[in-house]
């Protein structure tokens, strides 16, 4: 655009023009858009339009008729104002940036100053060390030199004529440290810089890093000198140990304990005719004889004595105080031991048991009426359980047998009477179920006496109490008896001592871990009290009493539920406290160590003619391999016993694994490899172990009764008998003429003399009464026909299937075979 003069306007330059871009999206694809683009607007100020203060103006503020269109003097102050702005903030930044350099400059002089004020400091001090030691150095000689000054007279026929082809050297001496020093010129300066205790920047830099003396070293040397600058050399006393030798130990690890040189241990060993490294292990009579050769003395420990720490702890009268008794009650399965317990508890216990009967240790505390604390301990009756009884009697005071009115002595009645006499506890009979109709307690008196338990009512010393759990009657009677009979016991133990008791059962719990079943015996357990049990040990993490609470300490007595283990004890275990966390694992360890090799030791123990027997007895018998998990301890220990009494001499189970917990895939490929299926006693398989015995055809089956899982596991090792063949004589026949017959061979013409003639029977040829052969019938005819059989009376035609040696008055004798399925008893 321009004016009338024809001169140019300010204005914009060029519109809009048109382009092309290329868009890019995924997977490779593109496109070409067609966009606008603009110009920026250039403003040129014309020259001379500068204002009083020297600074070009803006265009359009000082002339108006410069100003660009659409621009208002508010606008063109405010930029003029923005312009001025950031020209102060550029001063300002050069003048900050300019303080910071100087700042910067100053911080580096200070700094340097420091390091040369630091150096000087240095060298200072190892001038005077050097001087020092130089001092140092000069009396050593001149003690040196005093004490060869006195010796030299007093020996004087002694000293070696030396030829003098060059008169004196008296100067032989110098030379010879010269030459010293020239070899060695650093000796000095390293020995300087390992006196001065410090190695500096530059000592490291101008090559004082090498392999300098210790500190040792440079005393060693100094008593060296100052011993031969008395007057002679003087030998270290040696220092005698006293050595704790193991039964078996390491050539090195013996030096060790000596403090002497491995090669002289190695080297009289030689002279002994061991040709041993320091690696190899010796024994401990070897070992007791190098020891006593270099003047130690010997002190012979075992392995067993890390449980030293947990020896018995004689408690003092003084500090004995009363306790509850502990009671088992004990007796035949359903004669209602649990039941009897429920109605002193006043609780449901039975309702929980699977099949109405007990199958775990359970272990409760009851407060009678008179205020008197009783611990009671209710055992299994059934006939797998025999080491849970066997356990309950051994922790208990009391033993209560309940012996149902109604059905008298059990075989389980007399194994409880025999644990109790095992482990001489006092006996109260409680004749339960009186409330029956036909009910008999004075039979069950009788029959007691057969095994040497004499009640009172039969003039014997055994407390026995007529109760019923039922209606409760009784029950009053038999506290009573209880609290006379514990009273005569007089049970104390000490309660301010490490804890120790027994483990009555122990499973491994989804969400808290292993967890056992302990009745307190002495001490008081807290916790944080670190303990071992077994081959386990662990932190008292939560203790938890019969009622499911959680309790702080548990003392003599007290059944509580211990959690913090680091694996599942086994149930009869015992618990020790100690003091240290590393005593505890050292005494696991070792007793995992025993244990290990004792069972190594036991596969061991067989000659080659036993283990020649045992593979022949296994090859005609045969097995029946099972994996079993159980919820406790207990029960799975039950179940390993009841299996190992099933079977006979043709076949048997075999227990590959047992133990506590879910079943998981590593018992699926366990019983995978070696085609077993699985037996889950109160325990499930996780997902994954389901989905991979889904996979691999891996039979689980799960039970909640011992009785149920015992005859399944029967039943199914009774599928491995092999079937009695049982032969029934159904019938005799006489030769009387043998004929042969053309394509079929020697036919006897026989006579039924008895019984009855069949074409599938089996046969035996006798001749004089012999059996001369045994096979099957070819053909069987009555004339000229095929009959299925001949009855007694007629005649017939046999022939033999491959067997032609056949006379008259031979007598045929028939028999029939039947397979008979057998079971295990």
């Amino acid at each position: 655009m321009s004016d009338t003069d024809g001169k140019k306007t300010l204005g914009l330059r060029g519109g809009a023009r048109p382009g092309n871009v290329k868009q890019s999206f995924s997977h490779g694809r593109t496109k070409n858009v067609v966009v606008e683009t603009k110009r920026k607007r250039v403003v040129v100020p014309k020259p001379g339009a500068a204002n009083k203060a020297g600074a070009v103006a803006p265009l359009g503020v000082g002339d108006p008729s410069r100003r660009p269109a659409g621009i208002t003097d508010a606008e063109m102050e405010r930029r003029l104002k923005a312009v001025q702005a950031a020209k102060a903030r550029e001063v300002e930044e050069a003048a900050a940036r300019a303080a910071d350099e100087k700042a910067r400059a100053e911080d580096r002089e200070r700094r340097r100053a420091e390091i040369e004020a630091k150096e000087r400091e240095e060298k200072e001090r190892e001038e005077s060390l050097k001087a020092k030691a130089e001092e140092e150095a000069a009396a050593v000689k001149a003690a040196e030199a005093a004490a060869q000054a006195a010796a030299a007279p007093a020996e004087p026929t002694q000293a070696r004529p030396t030829p003098n082809r060059g008169g004196p050297l008296p100067a032989a001496t110098p030379r010879k440290n010269e030459r010293d020093q020239q070899a060695r010129p650093n000796r000095g300066r390293e020995e300087d810089a390992r006196r001065s205790g410090k190695l500096t920047l530059n000592q490291a830099l101008a090559g004082g890093a090498g392999r300098q003396r210790s500190m040792a070293q440079m005393k060693r040397k100094q008593e060296r000198a100052r011993q031969k600058a008395m007057g002679g050399t003087v030998e270290r006393e040696k220092v005698l140990r006293t050595v704790n030798l193991p039964e078996a130990i390491m050539v090195s690890e013996l030096a060790a304990r000596m403090t002497e040189r491995v090669g002289d241990i190695v080297k009289s060993l030689m002279t002994m005719g061991m040709m041993v490294t320091q690696n190899e292990t010796i024994d401990a009579d070897t070992a007791e004889l190098i020891i006593e050769e270099f003047g130690h003395k010997v002190n012979r420990v075992s392995d067993a004595d890390v449980e030293d720490v947990i020896n018995e702890v004689e408690d003092k009268d003084e500090d004995l105080k009363p306790r509850p008794p502990v009671v088992t009650i004990m007796g035949h399965v359903d004669h209602g031991k649990t039941s009897l317990l429920d109605a002193i508890r006043k609780a449901k216990v039975v309702s929980g048991e699977a099949g109405g009967i007990t199958q775990h240790i359970g272990a409760y505390q009851v407060t009678t009426d008179g205020g008197q604390v009783l611990s009671f301990l209710d055992t299994p009756g059934h006939a797998a359980f025999t080491s849970m009884r066997s356990r309950g009697a051994q922790v208990t005071d009391i033993v209560i047998l309940v012996v149902a009115a109604d059905d008298a002595v059990m075989p389980q009645t007399i194994e409880a009477i025999a644990h109790a006499k095992a482990a001489k506890v006092p006996m109260i009979v409680a004749i339960n179920k009186i409330d029956k109709y036909e009910a008999n307690p004075t039979k069950v008196r009788t029959d007691l006496l057969q095994h040497e338990v004499v009640v009172e009512k039969m003039s014997g010393d055994v407390q026995d109490v007529e109760v019923s759990a039922h209606t409760g009657e009784g029950l009053d009677e038999l506290l009573e008896a209880i609290a006379l009979q514990s009273e005569f016991l007089e049970l104390k133990a000490n309660p301010d001592r490490a804890a120790q008791g027994a483990v009555i059962e122990a499973k491994l719990d989804v969400g808290r871990g292993p967890v056992a079943t302990v009745l307190i015996q002495a001490g008081t357990l807290r916790v944080g009290d670190i303990f071992v049990v077994g081959e386990k040990y662990g932190k008292v993490r939560a203790l938890i009493n019969d009622q499911g609470a959680r309790i702080k300490e548990a003392g003599p007595s007290v059944p509580v539920e211990v959690l913090g283990l680091n694996g599942t004890p086994g149930a009869g275990d015992v618990l020790n406290v100690t003091e240290t966390e590393a005593q505890a694992r050292e005494i696991a360890e070792y007793r995992q160590k025993a244990a290990k090799d004792k069972r190594a030791a036991a596969g061991a123990a067989t000659t080659l003619e036993q283990l020649m027997a045992n593979a022949k007895a296994d090859e005609d018998v045969s097995e029946l391999p099972i994996v079993v998990k159980a919820d406790v301890q207990g029960s799975a220990e039950a179940i390993v016993q009841a299996m190992e009494k099933i079977g006979n001499d043709e076949v048997r189970v075999r227990v590959l694994h047992s133990g506590v917990g879910a079943i998981t895939e590593t018992d699926v490929g366990l019983a995978e490899a070696s085609g077993a299926p699985i037996m889950g006693f109160n325990v499930r398989a996780n997902a994954s172990a389901r989905n991979t015995a889904n996979q691999k055809g891996v039979e689980i089956r799960y039970y909640s009764v011992i009785y149920d899982l015992v005859d399944d596991v029967k039943a199914a090792a009774s599928g491995l008998l092999s079937n009695e063949i049982r032969e029934n004589f159904i019938g005799y026949a006489t030769i009387k003429e043998v004929f042969k017959v053309t394509g079929v061979g020697k036919v006897a013409g026989c006579m039924v003399t008895e019984g009855v003639a069949r074409r599938s029977a089996g046969v035996r040829l006798l001749r004089d009464n012999v059996v001369i052969h045994e096979g099957t019938l070819k053909t069987l005819k009555r004339f000229k026909d095929e009959v299925p059989e001949v009855k007694s009376g007629f005649e017939c035609g046999m022939a033999f299937e491959r067997y032609e040696d056949i006379r008259a008055d031979d007598v045929i004798e028939i028999f029939e075979r039947e397979e008979i399925t057998r079971t295990l008893a």
